[in-house]
C-alpha cells in the first residue's frame, strides 16, 4: 500500500495514499481499534456532518466573506453534497468508542471534505480547520449532526414504515368487523369482543406512539450550532447560529432552528432521552402485539389456533412441517434491543460534565440503531405477517361459544353470586352454562337464551 505524509498540530502521520482523511483522522484510526469493521460511526451522522458543514460554509460567506470565498463556498458545496449523499463512505473509518465528544469524526469530516476540494481545485484552496471548521468546533458540530440525523431517520425512515403498518391494521380491522370473539384478561377467557376491537387496540396504540414520535422530533430541530466549544460562540460572528439553523433548513426541507440556550445544548442530551423514550414506547406496543398475534396463532391444532400467518420458511430442523410464528418473534427482539439501547442512552446522558456531555457517540450509536431496526423490524413484520394474517372464523366461534363468562351477561337476572356457582358447576360438571343454569333452577332454557347473546354483547 501507498502512504503519503499528512501532518497535524503533534508532527507527521503517514496516511494512505488512496483515501481523502488526514492526520488527525489515521491517529484515531491507528488509536481506537475497538469494534472496527463493525461498530462505525453511523451513517447517518456522516451524511449529517455532509449537511451542516455545508449550512456552515454558506453562513459564513454572508458574515465572513473575506474567509469564505464564492470559490471555496461553491467547491465546498458539492463536496458536501457528495457527503451527505454517502458517495464518500469510504473516507470515514472510525468506529464508536473513540473520543467521548465526538471529536475524531469531526476532523474526518473537515480533513476528507477539505482533500476532496483540493482535489478538485487543483491547488490547496481549503484548510481542515480553518476553513472548513470554521466558526465551529466539534463540542456543537456533533451534537447538530446528532439532532440532524435523528430527525432525518424518524421522519424518513420510522414514520413512514409506522404508518404504512396501522393502515394494514386498519385493513384487518375493516375485513373482520363482522366477527364477535371471545376476549381475554390475565391470559384467561374473558367477556365476548369484536375481532375488529382486538386489532383496534393494536392500531390505535401504533398511532398513539406515531403522534409522540412526530411532537418529540419538535425538539430535536434545536440545533447546538453556534455554541463552539462551550456555549458562548466563541470565534463564531454575530449572527452565525441563527443563519446556519436557517441554512440547515434550506437544505433539508425541514424547519431546524438555533438552540437558545448552547450551555444546555451542548451539555444536556435530555431531547434524545426523550425522544428515544418515544420510539421504546413504540417499541413496546408493538411487542404486545406480536405477542397477541402469535398467542392467536398458536397450534394449529393444540394451541388457541383462532388466526393463522403466513408459512414464510420451515420451523424446525427435526419436526417436519412445523411453522413458527419467526415474524412475531424478530419484532419482541427488536424491541428487547431497544429496551437494552435506551437504557445506555439513559445513562449516557446523566453524564454531562460541565459544559459537555462525552458521552456523544454512544447515544448516537444506539439512538440510531433503534430507529433502524424499529423501522426496518415494522416493514418486515407489515410485508411477512400482517398483510397475509387470515381468522378462522369457525375456531373463533367455538371458543367462544365454549368460554365459562358469558356468564357474566346473567349478572343482571340472577346476580353476581348466583352467576359465579353457574360457571363454577359448568367447569366441574364439564357440561354448557346453558346445562348448567337450568341444572341449579336459576333460569328456564328460553330465559338463559334471551339473556346470553354473546354476538350482542360486544
Amino acid at each position: 500500500m501507498k502512504y503519503r505524509t499528512e501532518h497535524d498540530s503533534m508532527g507527521e502521520v503517514l496516511v494512505p495514499a488512496d483515501r481523502l482523511w488526514g492526520a488527525q483522522t489515521q491517529r484515531s484510526y491507528q488509536n481506537f481499534r475497538i469494534g472496527a469493521g463493525r461498530e462505525m460511526m453511523p451513517e447517518e451522522i456522516i451524511y449529517a456532518f455532509g449537511i451542516l458543514k455545508k449550512a456552515a460554509a454558506q453562513a459564513n460567506r454572508e458574515l465572513v466573506p473575506e474567509k469564505m470565498t464564492e470559490e471555496k463556498l461553491a467547491l465546498i458545496s458539492v463536496v458536501c453534497d457528495q457527503v451527505a449523499e454517502g458517495k464518500l463512505n469510504g473516507h470515514f473509518p472510525l468506529v464508536v468508542w473513540q473520543t467521548g465528544s465526538g471529536t475524531q469524526s469531526n476532523m474526518n469530516a473537515n480533513e476528507v471534505i477539505a482533500s476532496a476540494v483540493n482535489e478538485l481545485a487543483g491547488k490547496k484552496l481549503c484548510h481542515p480547520n480553518d476553513d472548513i471548521n470554521m466558526s465551529q468546533s466539534s463540542n456543537d458540530t456533533f451534537p447538530t449532526a446528532m439532532h440532524i440525523a435523528a430527525v432525518i431517520a424518524l421522519e424518513d425512515r420510522l414514520l413512514p414504515a409506522a404508518e404504512a403498518l396501522s393502515a394494514a391494521f386498519r385493513r384487518l380491522e375493516d375485513e373482520n368487523a363482522d366477527i364477535v370473539k371471545s376476549g381475554r384478561t390475565h391470559l384467561m377467557d374473558a367477556v365476548p369482543l369484536r375481532f375488529s376491537q382486538e386489532i383496534s387496540g393494536w392500531r390505535s396504540s401504533l398511532d398513539q406512539n406515531i403522534l409522540m414520535v412526530r411532537r418529540s422530533c419538535g425538539m430535536l430541530k434545536e440545533l447546538a450550532l453556534g455554541g463552539t466549544a462551550v456555549g458562548t460562540g466563541l470565534n463564531a460572528p454575530e449572527g452565525f447560529a441563527e443563519l446556519a439553523a436557517r441554512k440547515v433548513s434550506e437544505i433539508t426541507g425541514r424547519e431546524f432552528v438555533t438552540a437558545p440556550n448552547k450551555f444546555r445544548a451542548l451539555s444536556s442530551k435530555s431531547e434524545l432521552v426523550f425522544t428515544h423514550g418515544a420510539v421504546k414506547a413504540m417499541a413496546c406496543d408493538l411487542m404486545k402485539a406480536a405477542n397477541d398475534i402469535r398467542w392467536l396463532a398458536s397450534g394449529p391444532r393444540n394451541g388457541l389456533g383462532e388466526i393463522t400467518i403466513p408459512a414464510n420458511e420451515p420451523g424446525s430442523s427435526i419436526m417436519p412441517g412445523k411453522v413458527n410464528p419467526t415474524q412475531c418473534e424478530q419484532v419482541t427482539m427488536v424491541a428487547v434491543q431497544i429496551m437494552g439501547n435506551d437504557a445506555a442512552i439513559g445513562f449516557a446522558a446523566s453524564q454531562g460534565n460541565f459544559e459537555l456531555n462525552v458521552f456523544m457517540p454512544v447515544i448516537a450509536y444506539n439512538f440510531l440503531q433503534s430507529v433502524r431496526l424499529l423501522a426496518e423490524s415494522m416493514e418486515s413484520f407489515r410485508r411477512n405477517c400482517v398483510e397475509g394474517l387470515k381468522a378462522d372464523r369457525e375456531k373463533m366461534k367455538q371458543n367462544l361459544y365454549r368460554s365459562l363468562m358469558l356468564v357474566t351477561a346473567l349478572n343482571p337476572y340472577i346476580g353476581y353470586e348466583n352467576a359465579a356457582r353457574t360457571a363454577h358447576y359448568a367447569f366441574e360438571k364439564n357440561i354448557t352454562l346453558r346445562e348448567a343454569c337450568t341444572a341449579l333452577g336459576f333460569m328456564t332454557e328460553s330465559e338463559f337464551d334471551a339473556a346470553v347473546r354473546p354476538e350482542e354483547m360486544a
